[in-house]
């Protein structure tokens, strides 16, 4: 069998055994696509099913989650959390908050975050979990009682040795700090459970500004393979949360201009650029205010608001989806290259459509997945885990080298294992195979478990 009548048996057999899940499918095809060599090669991978084992979870646990609103009415959302693979660690990765999630968007994640993970070098297993709770327009007092109510569930099937969750879109440093404290009150037990908690209770220096500020050290060493940097660049950011919030704070500090923020009804275009001053007022609107991004124009007046689209269609040097999955299109991809953009560095998870990346590709431009440009965050918290196991606390300088240094590690394996025969780096595959590697090794040396 050669490797693409594998990767179609894999996949027809994957969908069949998994049928309405098409973003699952999505992630597991990429991967596929770039290990299937590796694996038909391997005897021992083939007699092991090693590939097989991964995209199976360990465990998938679902659950009703029941609460009381304001106005004393009973309300019941639904509850999941994926623990796909431990075999490097306990399972790590965030909680989602967001009227979308459903089973396939969180098997695709927990499997995203199992390479993620292997990548950063740290001991992390992959992992994922959240609800179909959307906290927008819920009182402070709601988000408790229902953060309470998930982890009275949850908490007997998490811990700091078995599976360690953070924050995703929906669940920011307020939400984390409800659950670690329900979960703190069951367990009776004060540990490093959860990551992204506040500063005062264990969390780590740079944790907000882990994931957009990693999206920029990845995207550096990206454009340093061509002698280029992002001084003096154009960039477009889709998203206005944690992720794209810092990731326009870093570019800046590089010197570059940014052009564009979003939210899930439209985006802003600002043709003098945000700068310091405008970032901070974004930063107040978002995370205070908790207003809509289209609320920028108003303090703005030179600036553009454009509902129900993304920001793809304007000009830009570097193009930066922060936002959610599969949010760039191929047809915007196309538009993004014939606007000259050189450069795309995913702040989110899977923004980017197979459609956009195969276009990317082709043109040979610089293409990183969030599996590699995004894991700032998750190696932080990893950071944050080791932290909290030594009862210390590291400065922000610190982790800040920590972390550029895990980027720079992470790069270079994606150089390593993705450059092809015309000296181009496909990241993709960088990504994925080296990855994959140390899973499967591990997975091998384990056994059939």
């Amino acid at each position: 069998m050669n490797a693409k009548e594998y990767e179609e048996s894999f996949m027809n057999e994957l969908i069949a055994k998994n049928p309405g899940e098409k973003e699952f499918h999505q992630a597991v095809q990429e991967v596929v696509e770039s290990v299937a060599p590796y694996v038909v090669e391997s005897p021992q991978l083939m007699k092991m099913k090693v590939l097989e084992r991964i995209v199976e979870p360990e465990r998938v646990i679902m659950f009703r989650v029941p609460w009381v609103n304001d106005a004393g009415e009973v309300m019941i959302n639904k509850g999941y959390r994926i623990q796909m693979n431990s075999a490097i660690g306990p399972y790590k990765g965030g909680v989602r908050f967001h009227s979308s999630v459903n089973l396939s968007i969180l098997k695709f994640l927990a499997f995203e975050q199992t390479f993620k993970n292997s990548l950063t070098t740290l001991p992390m297993g992959g992992g994922k979990g959240g609800s179909n709770f959307d906290p927008k327009g819920k009182s402070d007092m709601e988000i408790m009682r229902f953060c309470q109510s998930f982890i009275t569930e949850l908490f007997r099937h998490i811990g700091a040795d078995t599976d360690v969750p953070a924050g995703d879109i929906g669940v920011g440093g307020r939400e984390v700090a409800y659950m670690f404290g329900q979960y703190k009150r069951l367990s009776n037990e004060f540990t490093g459970t959860f990551t992204g908690k506040g500063i005062a209770f264990g969390g780590s220096l740079m944790r907000p500004e882990a994931t957009g500020y990693g999206a920029c050290y990845f995207g550096e060493s990206m454009l340093a393979t061509l002698g280029d940097s992002y001084k003096g660049k154009k960039v477009c950011i889709s998203g206005s949360g944690n992720v794209a919030q810092f990731a326009a704070k870093k570019c800046l500090e590089l010197g570059a201009e940014v052009l564009t923020m979003s939210d899930s009804n439209g985006y802003i275009f600002d043709p003098d650029g945000i700068n310091s001053e405008k970032l901070q007022y974004i930063f107040q609107l978002k995370n205070v205010l908790r207003g809509r991004i289209r609320e920028y124009v108003t303090k703005y007046p030179a600036a553009k608001y454009v509902a129900g689209e993304r920001p793809w269609g304007e000009v830009c040097d570097i193009a930066m989806p922060c936002a959610t999955q599969n949010e760039l299109n191929g047809e915007q991809a196309a538009t993004l290259l014939a606007n000259g953009c050189k450069c795309v560095v995913e702040g989110a998870n899977m923004p980017t459509t197979p459609e956009a990346i195969a276009a990317f590709q082709k043109a040979k431009i610089l293409y990183s997945p969030g599996k590699a440009s995004n894991a700032g965050g998750v190696a932080t918290s990893g950071l944050e885990m080791s932290q909290n196991s030594m009862r210390i606390g590291w400065s922000s300088e610190e982790v800040d080298a920590r972390l550029h240094g895990i980027m720079s590690n992470i790069h270079a394996m994606c150089v390593k294992y993705g450059t092809e025969s015309d000296g181009y780096i496909n990241y993709v595959k960088g990504a994925n195979i080296a990855g994959f590697m140390k899973v499967a090794d591990a997975m091998l040396a384990q056994g059939i478990v």
